[in-house]
């Protein structure tokens, strides 16, 4: 709105067309000066009848015409007698009728509502206001009224409009006293304002720099930040030096605090080993149940079902599949104890055993269901096991609390309704779905987890598949012998000797893994180009839209996905007068383009080409912009066979995807997979990121790039250290 001259409106609430509860989104029809107006933006506690201050621009909408869109509101005070009498007569306060607004404003006159708010004992005066009912209208007239008071204080901070709301729902009329006492509950989840702005905010009041709240606020950011980044906990000492050096405290000071916010469980402190460790209580909790929970699954195994052998000797003859030792030693093992965990890499035929199991289960009459994380990831489930597969979140009823926070419907009180439940793409499961997975679990259920360890762990905190089969409580069977099929292809041979530490082979042209050597990053970007819009599509009729994926280690630098999409949005779907784009803050995107969804939302409603509909897209989602609005700002976008309409808020969440990072694609296969092969930043130059991106392909693999580059990710066997507690909570348990 900055790039407009701010006006002013000035009316009454005639109607309330739209409100969303959550996030105080609001659609309205003011009356200003007897003309009728519709007014946008965010607001809270505004109902028919209020008079109103807005600041904004007019937008012409091209469906609703034109609008008031506005980025800060204030109550108007109304000031005559008929003015307050309407206002109290619509039952903006509670406790307030028609009849009692009119004894009121009789009594009162213009003053009514300065009385409420100042001398609420003279309502008493008011024949069937009691003294408590009195307080009662008074602290609800305080609160509508507070509101702008409030963001009046907090505009000074440059909190915005959206911000306010959430401080007011949270805090109501103490807001200002609260946030004048502790800055830093600022920083709170359901507000979600950055340390370092609530940081400025405490020095502008002059609060000193080892104040008490300060250092609470940098510990839980420290470890905060630390969870983001894939820890569920951080050494005690290591966490002391970092706060102190952030901070620029002396960390004697941080320590006693530290102790403060243990002994009243704002963290947590457990010694793993020999060393102490700290933890935010939600993941402590996380990983301390799915320890205890799987203990106990193991303490009272699942009955073993009857004739495997035959079974299985059966199932194969039906289906001329003679099964490997270790398969067949899998097969056993989830038919007779109902606990495992069975990790592979391409070839091994985790598939093949997959089936198998989910085949036998059913006929011994157990009911199972399928899951994975993403919803790329559960489709591909069902494609190759012909069974349904729902994502995690689908499968245990995702629902979202008003500080958009995911909780499941699915949980101890409303167990899964299953006897088995097979989890794929396990190295994705982080500690705190994992838990939710196992509170969803009924008694008795049998838990079959699959997965690659050899991938890149999860995006969100803990090392949950690593900790499992580390820990040794739970059967493990690892898939090693390639099949004769797979060795035909390079792709898979190759990931295998990248994961054993050894360079793969480069040199062969006639397979399906290529090495085009360059070290020149201009000619390598080009070369990608080429190949993508090109060369592939020409020598194999694969499409750059669904068929192509180029995938980069990180986002920066010229051969990162930031710069590469732009060059290959220039080449395979240049600016045309004909095709509207939208200027998104990285990117700008335009109809045709390739994109991805990067956030899960569950609300997004979408449609089916035979007509059926129903709602969300996943994070990873890949889809066509088909059509683009650019004065509404919406864009109409196709993933597969549904079509999802887009709002400016909700395209926030959607970026190109003609090239993307190797962690964005995992639970994801590609046709083709294009990937630079250029050192950038050491921290992803590994080799389980590189065995990954491997492993996206399904028929086509090229690098392009320098040797060198490929044999320090080939040598760095550095994995994404992670610190966390569920091995150490598992070891210690019994048996």
């Amino acid at each position: 709105m900055s790039e407009q001259q701010l006006l002013e409106l000035k009316g009454s609430v005639e109607d309330i067309i739209f409100r969303n509860n959550q996030n105080g989104y609001s659609v309205l029809t003011m009356y200003c000066d007897g003309v009728a107006a519709t007014a946008v933006g965010i607001m809270t506690d505004v109902n028919i009848g209020d008079d109103l201050r807005l600041v904004g621009v007019w937008k012409n909408h091209p469906g609703y015409g034109e609008q008031f869109s506005f980025s800060y509101y204030e109550h108007e005070m109304p000031s005559t007698a008929s003015s307050i009498l309407k206002y109290l007569s619509s039952g903006a306060v509670k406790g307030i009728r028609r009849s009692t607004a009119k004894k009121l404003v009789d009594a009162f006159g213009e003053k009514t509502l300065e009385i409420m708010q100042e001398q609420p004992e003279r309502l008493t005066e008011i024949k069937g206001i009691t003294s408590e009912k009195a307080q009662k209208i008074s602290t609800d007239i305080r609160r509508i009224f507070g509101m702008k008071e409030v963001m009046l204080y907090l505009e000074k901070y440059h909190i915005s409009a959206l911000e306010a709301v959430r401080i007011w729902k949270s805090f109501g009329d103490s807001s200002i006293n609260i946030i004048e006492e502790n800055p830093y509950v600022l920083c709170d989840q359901e507000i979600a304002v950055s340390f370092e702005r609530a940081d400025l905010i405490a020095a502008d009041m002059k609060r000193p720099a080892d104040d008490e709240c300060r250092i609470r606020a940098g510990v839980i950011y420290i470890i905060s930040y630390n969870a983001g980044n894939g820890h569920t906990c951080l050494p005690k000492d290591k966490l002391l030096a970092v706060t102190s050096s952030f901070l620029r405290l002396d960390q004697s000071r941080i320590s006693e605090t530290l102790e403060k916010m243990t002994d009243d469980t704002s963290l947590i402190e457990e010694k793993l080993g020999d060393k102490s460790f700290i933890f935010l209580p939600e993941l402590y909790k996380s990983e301390i149940y799915s320890a205890e929970r799987i203990m106990m699954m193991r303490q009272f195994p699942c009955e073993s079902l009857r004739g495997i052998e035959l079974a299985l000797e059966t199932f194969e003859n039906e289906h001329g599949i003679t099964y490997a030792e270790k398969q067949r030693k899998a097969i056993t093992e989830a038919m007779s104890g109902g606990l495992l965990i069975l990790t592979g890499g391409p070839g091994t035929g985790k598939t093949t055993t997959l089936n198998a199991i989910i085949s036998l289960y059913k006929q011994s009459g157990l009911k199972v269901l399928l899951a994975a994380p993403t919803g790329r990831a559960a489709q591909r489930m069902s494609d190759v096991t012909g069974c349904q597969a729902k994502t995690i979140h689908r499968l245990l009823e995702v629902e979202w609390d008003n500080n958009d926070k995911p909780r499941f419907v699915r949980n101890e009180r409303n167990p899964l309704d299953c006897d088995a439940l097979i989890l794929d793409e396990m190295s994705m499961v982080d500690a705190v779905l994992f838990e939710s997975v196992l509170r969803a679990l009924p008694l008795g259920c049998r838990l079959i987890m699959v997965g690659d360890s050899d991938q890149l762990p999860s995006v969100g905190a803990g090392n949950v598949l690593g900790d499992l089969i580390a820990s040794g409580k739970i059967p493990v069977i690892a898939l090693t012998e390639i099949f004769r099929q797979s060795m035909e292809s390079l792709i898979v041979t190759n990931a295998h000797k990248i994961v054993h530490g050894e360079m793969p082979e480069v040199r062969r042209t006639d397979g399906d893994f290529f090495f085009m050597a360059n070290s020149d990053k201009n000619a390598i970007s080009e070369t990608i180009t080429e190949l993508c819009s090109k060369r592939l599509p020409d020598a194999y009729g694969y499409s750059p839209l669904t068929d192509i994926q180029v995938l980069s280690p990180g986002r920066k630098g010229e051969l990162g996905v930031t710069e590469l999409n732009k060059r290959l949005q220039q080449a395979l779907n240049p600016k045309n007068d004909e095709k509207s784009e939208i200027r998104m803050p990285v990117y700008t995107l335009r109809e045709g383009d390739k994109v991805m969804q990067t956030k899960n939302n569950y609300d997004l409603p979408w449609e089916k080409d035979d007509g059926s509909d129903g709602s969300g897209v996943f994070n990873g989602d890949i889809g066509i912009i088909e059509k683009i609005d650019r004065a509404a700002k919406t864009a109409e976008i196709r993933f597969d066979d549904k079509v999802v309409t887009y709002n400016s808020d909700n395209l926030i969440n959607v970026e190109l995807a003609y090239a993307t990072t190797v962690h964005k694609s995992q639970g994801n296969e590609f046709t083709a997979v294009i990937m630079p092969m250029y050192y950038g930043a050491p921290q992803l130059y590994y080799r389980n990121l590189l065995y990954t991106a491997v492993t996206r392909a399904k028929k086509l693999l090229i690098m392009v790039g320098n040797i060198p580059t490929l044999k320090k990710m080939v040598d760095n066997n550095k994995r994404t250290a992670r610190y966390s507690g569920l091995r150490s909570f598992l070891e210690r348990s019994e048996p």
